[in-house]
């Protein structure tokens, strides 16, 4: 029996998938919600074959129908044969045996997708182990080459770190290695690279190249990044509204666009830019000497001790001004942002207009938690799974607003729903209901239901499209201007933050290394890291 290397070297070009007339429905309380309806496509042996279209295009639901992941409440009809298995309605025990070996999947929201209770070193060797046997020290030694090839740092330490002691794209880098723990026929990679940097996204994807060649993997990409399809795709499929529009090779499509939605995508691109608050503006909040150390738990053979995640950052971040916060993964941007907030214990000083807050614990900080609102890089973890999405966006109503009536909150829920971007009716729906895209609108309603005075925006573009982030870059700008609103803006998309900042700071290793002005950063940076990140963003 050939070998599945050797199988795919000779079969190159074979369409090893083959999708027709697919379409997923959901239940919900207001009728039948048809999300995919009768799609067309082809995987080919050995090929990378994009996926695009905008938030709720039916990208993702497509392939989650292919792998039998639907929710409870979703059908599938249709048909996928996998080298002629349909796949479509194939028992989960039959599936079992396909899924996590032949054909696996890289998920958008590592943090929902890894289980906080074991060691991401276990959870990839589950996979490893079941499909391939062997022994706890085999698949362990596995396990460790694969999270230095996907560039985690410190593999033999991070081995036995729990996901939550991760940052957002170290996780996404151990659910690759995961993905690619036994070499799959067909890797589904759902918004592989929206959780990292631009340097690291390079990494990720010559990565995937690398092993698609040896393995003659093919590739299923599914992106809103079209930088990205430009540059690793060999055909590209564009859906919008659960239809396939458009279909091609990569140079095609983008040279000749056939669809005039097509063509929208390609030209859609964050622009303008922020105007500084006034030289007289107040300071709403000020950080002093802010350093964030974590215990590092000793054991056998190994000292415990601590990390410094944040070395004495200084911040000062006026009324009506954005301060963009950029560096890599594991820079300590999104810990510097929640010392401020103080939901991470820190050392230094905090002052929120004006008043020291260093020392409030958290029954102090309650009355203030209306004027500082967090917007989180993973919706779906912040979402209540369990909740509508109209008891989510008002639940910080009945602490803050207790005296409002049930039609009172109900019409906050409407008019924030609307500021967002969502249709009302979303408020009967649960957050599984909608795609990456919407469920980041649905949170940025949450926070600005309140009207806060400031916002710690951690990644809030990060699962948008390109379309989608200029509404929201537009909302937020709106917003501000109407209310006066500060914002702490967390960001690797420096096209983002350029639009959206007027004030940038950049971080390495836990330390400032560089701050000024949007315009006069982006045109004359000073260090040779923020030069390596502007090269590595506009490269593409």
């Amino acid at each position: 029996m050939k070998s599945r290397t050797a199988q795919a070297a000779t079969a190159t070009g074979e369409t090893i998938l083959a999708v027709r007339q697919l379409k997923v429905v959901f239940d919900t309380p207001d009728g039948a919600v048809e999300a995919v309806k009768g799609v067309d496509l082809d995987v080919r042996a050995g090929e990378t074959l994009a996926v695009v279209g905008e938030s709720g295009s039916g990208k993702s639901q497509t392939m989650m129908a292919i792998m039998g992941l639907l929710a409870a409440n979703g059908r599938a009809s249709g048909s996928a044969l996998y080298r002629d298995r349909e796949m479509v309605g194939l028992p989960i025990k039959d599936l079992n045996t396909i899924r996590g070996d032949k054909i696996t999947m890289i998920f958008q929201e590592p943090m929902t997708s890894l289980d906080p209770l074991y060691p991401i070193g276990r959870q990839i060797a589950e996979p490893i182990r079941h499909h391939r046997g062997g022994s706890a020290a085999d698949a362990r030694a596995r396990v460790l080459e694969l999270l230095e090839l996907v560039g985690i740092p410190e593999p033999a330490r991070r081995i036995d770190s729990y996901p939550h002691e991760l940052s957002g794209g170290q996780r996404q880098r151990a659910m690759i290695a995961m993905a690619l723990a036994n070499e799959p026929d067909i890797l589904i990679a759902d918004e592989p690279t929206t959780a990292l940097d631009v340097t690291i996204q390079a990494q990720i994807l010559t990565l995937l190249q690398s092993l698609q060649k040896r393995f003659g993997m093919a590739v299923v990409l599914i992106t809103h990044d079209l930088g990205v399809v430009r540059h690793v795709a060999d055909r590209v499929v564009v859906m919008r509204r659960g239809e396939v529009v458009e279909t091609g090779t990569t140079r095609a499509v983008f040279d000749a666009p056939s669809a005039d939605y097509t063509r929208m995508l390609i030209d859609a691109e964050p622009s303008g830019e922020k105007a500084p608050p006034a030289l007289d503006a107040p300071v709403i909040l000020q950080g002093r000497k802010v350093r964030v150390d974590y215990k590092i738990a000793g054991g056998f053979l190994k000292k415990s001790g601590l990390f410094t995640a944040v070395h004495g950052a200084d911040i000062h971040l006026r009324q009506g001004q954005t301060i963009g916060l950029v560096g890599e993964s594991g820079s300590g941007k999104s810990t510097l942002g929640r010392a401020l907030l103080k939901l991470t214990p820190s050392s230094g000083r905090v002052l929120f207009d004006g008043r020291d807050i260093s020392g409030f614990d958290r029954k102090a900080m309650r009355p203030l938690r209306r004027d500082m609102q967090l917007v989180f890089q993973d919706p779906f973890g912040s979402l209540s799974p369990r909740q509508t999405v109209g008891e989510i966006i008002t639940e910080g109503l009945y602490v803050h607003e207790p005296q409002l009536s049930k039609a009172e909150r109900d019409a906050r829920a409407v008019a924030a729903l609307q500021e967002v971007g969502l249709d009302p009716t979303a408020r009967n729906r649960y957050p599984h209901e909608f795609s990456g895209g919407q469920r980041q609108r649905i949170a940025i309603a949450r926070a600005i239901i309140l009207k806060p005075r400031l916002v710690v925006l951690d990644e809030p573009t990060s699962a948008l499209d390109r379309s989608v982030q200029g509404q929201v870059i537009e909302l937020l700008r709106g917003l501000q201007a109407s209310h006066g609103l500060s914002y702490l803006f967390i960001s690797h998309d420096l096209s983002v933050i350029r639009a959206m900042s007027d004030y940038v700071i950049v971080m390495q290793g836990g330390q400032i290394v560089e701050e000024g002005e949007t315009a006069a950063l982006f045109s004359n940076p000073r260090e040779a890291y923020t030069r390596a990140l502007l090269s590595a963003a506009y490269s593409r």
